[in-house]
This record gives C-alpha cells, structure tokens and sequence, in this order.
C-alpha cells in the first residue's frame, strides 16, 4: 500500500467530511426534525383526514430507499419543472427522509408522557397548544434524546449517497481521489471509511454524555 497517499489523502477526504458531511448532516438534521414534529403532531390528530396525511407520510418514506427519493428530487422534479442544484436537492431529500422516520420518534415520546401532565396543564388554564409546548414537549424531548441521536448518527453515513449526485462531500471526495489512484482504490476507501467511523465515534460519545446529563437532571 502506498501510504505516502494515504497521508496526502488523509486531509482532503477529512476537509470533505468537514465541509460537506458534517454541515449536510446537521442542515437536513434540523429541518427534519421541524417536518417530524409536524408529522407526529398529524398523526396524534383527531381529524381522521389530518392523521392519515400524516400515515401515509410516514409509510412512503419508510416503505421507500433513501437513494431513490434522492433521484426523484434530483432527477425526477426537472420533468415538471422543477430543476434544484445538487446541494439543495440532497438536503430537500434526506430532510424528507429524517422527517418520516424521527416523525415516529417523536409520536412515541410524546405518547409515553402521562396524560396527567395535560390534564395538569388545562387545571391552570393552559390551552392545549401551550399545554404541549411548556410541558409535554420538554419531558417528550428528554424520551427521544437516545433514538434521535441513533437517527443523526445514522445520517451522517447515509450522506454519502449525495456522492451520486454530485455533491462535494466525504465520500465525493474520496472518489475523485480514487478515480486518479486506480491501483490503490481500497486503500482511499479504507480511509474514508475510517474517518466515518471516527465521526461517528466522536458522536456517539457526545450522546453517551448528554444522555448521562439528562439523567442526573431527572434524578434531582
């Protein structure tokens, strides 16, 4: 193995997972979680139209591969009209995609507060929008920290896929290093994938720590 390019290859594919990855990730991550609210607040609705909407929301994007939604945003919306840049168009669709799934996260954590805590709310006068947003959603948030942070974790890998459509990210990067090195392909993607594992270390340690600082606040 050539490793005199695997350290001048280290930090272009790291500066890729930086300043392609990493704010991908979280730009699609907060969006996402807007559109999971949205979505899990449907799907706890009364209105039998409002929570079917957002059903079948949800099942479309769970009953669909990532890849293939990222093409119809890409490659499929130019047919109608509709023509978005590579970067829009991957954070249109994996924000769609962490929208269906987190929408369920959400749903549960927000089902598994008791219903005496909205009871508590409407006693002192709180309608049930502010009901949700002063006690519900901050105990419902404390629930979901473990799966939301899985579902981040799991975001940062599946970013890769924007690689097929041209987005300069990690993975893009490594390909294009790859492309000129054809004799020495593992060794480049042995490296990307080292630096996803190290993200995605480095993650999971910061959610271990959250998680134990939510504790102790609880525990008082």
């Amino acid at each position: 193995m050539d490793w005199e390019l695997a350290r001048d290859a280290f930090w272009p594919i790291l500066s890729g997972g930086l300043t392609g990855t990493i704010p991908l990730t979280l730009v699609s991550f907060a969006i996402g979680l807007v559109i999971a609210l949205f979505v899990a607040l449907l799907r706890l609705s009364p209105n039998v139209v409002l929570a079917w909407i957002g059903t079948a929301y949800v099942s479309v994007i769970r009953g669909t591969p990532l890849l293939v939604q990222l093409f119809i945003v890409f490659y499929g919306l130019p047919n109608l009209g509709i023509v978005i840049d590579p970067w829009p168009s991957a954070i249109v669709a994996f924000s769609l995609n962490v929208g269906g799934y987190a929408a369920e996260i959400v749903r549960a954590a927000i089902l598994s507060v008791p219903r005496g805590q909205w009871e508590a709310g409407y006693t002192v006068g709180m309608g049930t929008a502010r009901t949700l947003r002063r006690i519900v959603l901050p105990q419902a948030a404390r629930v979901s920290v473990p799966p939301l942070s899985n579902t981040f974790i799991s975001l940062v890998k599946d970013t890769s896929l924007a690689s097929t459509i041209l987005v300069t990210e990690q993975f893009r990067r490594a390909q294009e290093i790859a492309a000129s090195n054809s004799d020495e392909v593992i060794l480049i993607y042995l490296e990307a994938a080292l630096i996803y594992w190290i993200f995605c270390t480095v993650l999971a340690a910061g959610q271990t720590a959250i998680e134990k600082r939510l504790d102790r606040y609880v525990a008082h």
